[in-house]
């Protein structure tokens, strides 16, 4: 059996770096409290922190397009206040923007496999551990079967129609999805061929 996969994700590694980033600033903050003296020493420390996202801008860009983060958004700042679960605004945002991706990619996957049936496999996803300790999904797959019934050219149709159904059925398909599609397509042709050949040799023999 030939089997591709579904894919639906994007590049979380900045955020990755964003949340540890916010961390580290959660401990430095929690010092500085404990010990007034570590402020200072801990202000130098932090204003390094906010430069480098500046000089990895372009990366951050790529970020904001997924999930709207900027680079106000990168440091958390001792006077900031925190809500019930000690969140800062700025992680408050994170976690907002990975339930939404998370909801994303499960709608997308699930969509592969409710349509694909038979053929496809269960999702499966990567995940992305918030600053709320929790774990969002942020990219998945789905396999497909994409073979051709042996012998029975008719089956074969029937099949890649469902494969094509199943690789666009979220409502944004991804490139891959749209690969996927293009490949049931080529197969289904070469399956109406082979039906028409074989109609036709049988037309031929009855003569």
């Amino acid at each position: 059996m030939d089997a591709i996969d579904f894919g639906q994700g994007a590049d979380w590694t900045a955020v990755a770096a964003l949340i540890q980033q916010r961390q580290r600033d959660v401990a430095d903050r929690v010092a500085a409290q404990a010990d007034p003296g570590v402020a200072e020493r801990a202000g130098s420390a932090r204003a390094d922190v906010v430069r480098a996202p500046e000089r990895g801008a372009s990366a951050r860009g790529a970020v904001s397009g997924e999930a709207g983060l900027g680079a106000g958004d990168a440091v958390a700042r001792p006077d900031e206040e925190t809500d019930a679960s000690g969140l800062t605004a700025p992680e408050q945002a994170v976690v907002k923007e990975l339930r939404a991706r998370d909801a994303e990619v499960r709608r997308h996957e699930q969509a592969h496999a409710a349509v694909g049936g038979q053929y496809a496999g269960a999702p499966t996803y990567s995940y992305q551990t918030g600053p709320d300790g929790r774990q969002y999904a942020v990219g998945g797959a789905v396999s497909i079967d994409v073979s051709p019934v042996d012998g029975d050219p008719g089956a074969t149709i029937s099949k890649m129609e469902v494969v094509k159904s199943a690789a666009l059925a979220p409502a944004e398909p991804s490139a891959a999805d749209r690969q996927v599609a293009a490949l049931a397509d080529a197969l289904r042709a070469q399956a109406v061929a082979d039906l028409a050949a074989a109609r036709s040799q049988n037309v031929d023999m009855r003569l």
